[in-house]
């Protein structure tokens, strides 16, 4: 049973999962110049942000595909330390755009979508780089499944979760991968079954996000959680993101000697050279992330 539950109704699919009716370039949904992802990288720290306000920030092809993009400079780019996913405007993230899909009802479209959406999803776990989300407002079938893909999530006390897809007759199956991942199965099949929303200290209790924070300080929440992550060697913390998703795979055994292996690995590595030879003169380490 998921503890704390928000008695919030859901709300009707067309309010919270569905956004203006949009074509892929999402021209209709926003002015002509204005993109649908927004980039801001500081001191190590790269933004994104969903730029689809009107829509709630629902994930159209032509938003999931920029997002995609952006994260593979990211991974090629050694200045970026650590990912931040935030959304503008009153949500974080609405579910896949549901007029876009009716718009064009084959089957080849389907799998089109659900395939970038797929390959997104792991172009984040696969970043050599962590991600974080920042979570406001609603993070729903889709946007709910970016919130657990993520490594780590922050989200403001407002902030509102659910897979609602059986209520409009669409399994939020996709969404599914990355929630049973991120929390027990019991109730992940309760998200999944009841499409209701759950609010965020509950989400916090069931390991959906990491941090509930005010509102008022949800950005510098996260920005202090990027810059505290982005001090490690990056080095390091790309060899402990792959072994952690690596290890979840396999049976007991098997994850002690690939992560035995990982460790033998880790220190011949300069910077654990540099690390343990600082924390034993007392001294801040020097990274060279080699």
């Amino acid at each position: 049973m998921i503890p704390q539950r928000s008695r919030l109704p859901s709300p009707p699919p067309e309010r919270e999962t569905v956004g203006p009716s949009v074509k892929a370039n999402d021209m209709t949904a926003m002015p002509r110049n204005e993109p649908v992802l927004l980039e801001s990288c500081t001191a190590g720290v790269l933004r994104l942000t969903l730029n689809r306000p009107a829509a709630r920030n629902a994930l159209s092809l032509a938003l999931m595909a920029e997002l995609r993009e952006a994260l593979a400079r990211a991974g090629r780019n050694r200045a970026v330390r650590v990912v931040v996913i935030a959304g503008a405007g009153p949500a974080f993230c609405a579910g896949h755009d549901l007029r876009e899909l009716r718009a064009d009802p084959q089957r080849k479209t389907y799998e089109r979508t659900f395939a970038l959406c797929s390959e997104l999803m792991l172009a984040i776990t696969r970043l050599p780089q962590p991600v974080v989300a920042e979570v406001h407002g609603v993070a729903t079938a889709a946007g709910c499944q970016l919130v657990a893909t993520c490594d780590l999530a922050v989200a403001a006390e407002e902030a509102r979760f659910a897979t609602p897809g059986v209520n409009i007759g669409l399994f939020c199956s996709t969404p599914m991968v990355a929630l049973s991942r991120a929390v027990g199965r019991k109730p992940a099949m309760e998200m999944l079954l009841t499409g209701e929303l759950i609010d965020a200290a509950s989400a916090k209790s069931l390991g959906l996000v990491n941090r509930v924070v005010p509102g008022a300080e949800l950005r510098q929440a996260v920005d202090s959680l990027a810059r505290q992550i982005a001090g490690k060697s990056a080095l390091t913390v790309k060899i402990g993101k792959e072994a952690f998703y690596r290890q979840a795979d396999l049976d007991l055994d098997a994850a002690y000697r690939y992560a035995g292996e990982v460790m033998t690995t880790n220190m011949l590595a300069r910077d654990a050279e540099e690390g343990i030879d600082a924390f034993l003169e007392k001294r801040p380490p020097l990274w060279q992330d080699r």
